[in-house]
């Protein structure tokens, strides 16, 4: 199955965090899923970053790949989808997320109230 992490799961599983509910560490673990990592949450991390909100390890962006994950681009079908999606928030980053788990058939690993308003694949972290 393939999985996208929302960005502060992602946070969550590279810290060991124990936030993280089991049932969610082990589909992360499981060599039988895949498990994204969008290119709109690396973007949110650098903005965050980038105005003191985060500190992330050196190497971070580089050890996402080694760590097994896979990291999805956006593509202009996921920008058109943006658009479709209700505004239950407005929230862009999480809208790009969702939006690619719409477009790609993925589920969604988030535990963001607002992300249940939406018809979407979704497990809570």
């Amino acid at each position: 199955m393939r999985y996208l992490l929302d960005t502060h799961v992602l946070l969550w599983a590279c810290a060991d965090s124990k936030k993280l509910k089991a049932p969610v560490k082990q589909i992360i673990e499981s060599s039988d899923h895949i498990i994204f990592v969008s290119l709109a949450s690396l973007w949110e991390l650098r903005i965050k970053e980038s105005i003191g909100k985060v500190t992330l390890p050196r190497g971070f962006y580089n050890g996402l790949t080694k760590a097994g994950f896979e990291i999805l681009n956006m593509t202009l079908d996921h920008i058109h989808m943006v658009g479709k999606l209700p505004l239950h928030h407005r929230d862009p980053f999480d809208r790009m997320l969702i939006a690619q788990c719409l477009c790609e058939q993925m589920t969604l690993i988030s535990n963001d109230e607002n992300i249940k308003k939406y018809k979407l694949s979704l497990v809570t972290a």
